[in-house]
C-alpha cells in the first residue's frame, strides 16, 4: 500500500479518494466486507454493492512492450490483450507480474485503482464506461470502490477510451 500522508491518515482517505478531492471531482464511496474467500474481486464488489456488473470496472497491469499500461474493464468480461496493445500503441501484451504491478501502483491486487497511483502509468479505459452516467472503480483498497462519471475517470487518468475488453 502507498505511504499515506498525515491528511490521509487523519481522514481516513486513500490516495485514490484523496486524488479525486484534490481534483475537485464529484464521487461517492462503497464500502462493503471484503471476502477473501470470493473467486473474484470485482464480482465481489457488484454484488455487495448491487450494481450491474457492465457498470463495475475492474483495474488491470499489463506489460505492453516492455511498459506497464493500465486497462479498466468491466468486471462482467475480460481484458483483450490484443486490442490493448494496439490501443497503447504497441505489438504485444500480457499480464504484469502482480508483485511488479503492486510495487508500481502502491495498491494491492484486488485494490488496485487506476486513480492515485505512486507511479502514473499509461491507461486505457474500455469504451463502454461511457454508455453509464457513472461507472465504479476500486478506491485503493479491497472492500472500498469509488462511484464517479466515466468523464472524470478518463480525464483524471489521462486515458485513451478503447474497445479493450471482451464479454
Amino acid at each position: 500500500m502507498a505511504k499515506k500522508s498525515k491528511k490521509q491518515q487523519q481522514s481516513g482517505g486513500t490516495p485514490a479518494t484523496v486524488a479525486l478531492t484534490a481534483a475537485g471531482v464529484p464521487f461517492t464511496v462503497h464500502s462493503y466486507d471484503h471476502d477473501p474467500s470470493h473467486p473474484s474481486y470485482g464480482e465481489e464488489a457488484a454484488e455487495a454493492m448491487g450494481v450491474s456488473p457492465e457498470r463495475v470496472f475492474k483495474t488491470l497491469v499489463a506489460d505492453v512492450d516492455g511498459a506497464l499500461t493500465v486497462a479498466v474493464v468491466p468486471v462482467a468480461g475480460q481484458l483483450d490483450l490484443k486490442a490493448l496493445a494496439a490501443a497503447a500503441g504497441g505489438k504485444r501484451a500480457a499480464m504484469a507480474d502482480p508483485a511488479l504491478a503492486e510495487r508500481t501502483t502502491g495498491y494491492v491486487r484486488g485494490g488496485i485503482s487506476p486513480l492515485g497511483q505512486r507511479r502514473k502509468l499509461p491507461t486505457v479505459v474500455d469504451g463502454s464506461a461511457t454508455l453509464h452516467e457513472t461507472i465504479c472503480v476500486s478506491a485503493g483498497r479491497r472492500g472500498l470502490e469509488v462511484e464517479l462519471s466515466p468523464t472524470d475517470l478518463t480525464a483524471l487518468t489521462s486515458a485513451t477510451l478503447a474497445p479493450i475488453g471482451r464479454p
